[in-house]
């Protein structure tokens, strides 16, 4: 049995979980509401203050489903609940990031600025500090938004190996290569 499918998903103050008969999980908490749709296959069950998810026999479908679906709703949960937070941290000379409403302005050494618009469930800041890197911060309740979106903004310059110039996830350990030698 799967060891994450088989742990219950304790249910925080606040947090309310309804299942459909279609398998829709429905969680609302103070954050907001989130849904998901869960493969008839497998049975989740509200029990007082704890979530169970089940699954019917174990062919490998149906184990690889258990622990996914079980994850899925943890994050849920945990979203509405407390939220989720990316700290993103500019590294190199010039580059900077504004945030303009739910417009991300972005200058990253190209001859131009790259503005993305972020849909509404994300709030985005931006900080600069004098003398150190600026940082662009995402908040949001969806755990998989947040980390497309993380992903995304990284795309646009990713660190690269020599100087680690780019956009890095805050205390992200960089490996770097050594740079040329001179031969004598």
């Amino acid at each position: 049995m799967s060891r994450i499918g088989k742990a219950p998903i304790t249910i925080p103050a606040g947090v309310t979980i309804n299942v459909s008969n279609e398998n829709l999980v429905t969680v609302k908490g103070p954050k907001g509401e989130l849904k998901q749709q869960v493969d008839p296959a497998i049975v989740v069950k509200v029990e007082g203050t704890e979530i169970l998810v089940q699954r019917p026999n174990d062919e490998k479908e149906n184990r690889s489903k258990h622990g996914l679906y079980r994850s899925l709703i943890q994050n849920m949960v945990t979203g509405v609940s407390e939220g989720y937070r990316i700290v993103q941290e500019l590294v190199g000379v010039g580059y900077k990031a504004e945030a303009k409403g739910q417009i991300l302005e972005l200058a990253l050494g190209f001859s131009h600025n790259i503005h993305m618009e972020l849909c509404p469930e994300i709030k985005v800041e931006t900080i600069t500090e004098r003398g150190k890197n600026p940082l662009i911060i995402l908040t949001s309740m969806d755990k998989q938004l947040i980390g497309q979106v993380a992903a995304k903004i990284r795309s646009f310059r990713k660190p690269e190996p020599y100087k680690g110039k780019g956009i890095k996830f805050q205390n992200e350990v960089l490996r770097k290569k050594a740079g040329k030698s001179a031969a004598k």
